[in-house]
């Protein structure tokens, strides 16, 4: 995978990998790696590119956006989503979404 600007460290990958991880039952194995998926994610929220255009060096846009649709998912209006508690945890959630909205 080529490394982008908005892409994070597998270190810094490894304090959110098991809360996405755990966050719904796996019932085959994974096509693809997660850190990957992720650092998907985090380049269409930077850029704000369409999911089609998303770079090839990434897993599969469709995966990708299936992923994002899970994450960022609230259960409740007031409650924040998975996406959200981890990019807090990350300390990214402010320069990310400047101009995003999740």
């Amino acid at each position: 995978m080529k490394n982008y600007p908005s892409n994070i460290t597998r270190q810094q990958f490894e304090l959110i990998r098991p809360a996405l991880e755990n966050f719904r039952k796996r019932t085959k194995p994974r096509k693809y790696d997660l850190y990957e998926v992720f650092c998907a994610v985090l380049y269409v929220l930077k850029t704000g590119c369409q999911w089609r255009q998303v770079p090839g060096y990434f897993p599969e846009w469709r995966s990708v956006y299936n992923y994002y649709k899970i994450w960022s998912t609230k259960a409740e209006p007031t409650a924040d989503s998975l996406l959200e508690q981890v990019l807090k945890k990350l300390s990214l959630l402010g320069e990310l979404t400047k101009d995003v909205q999740l």
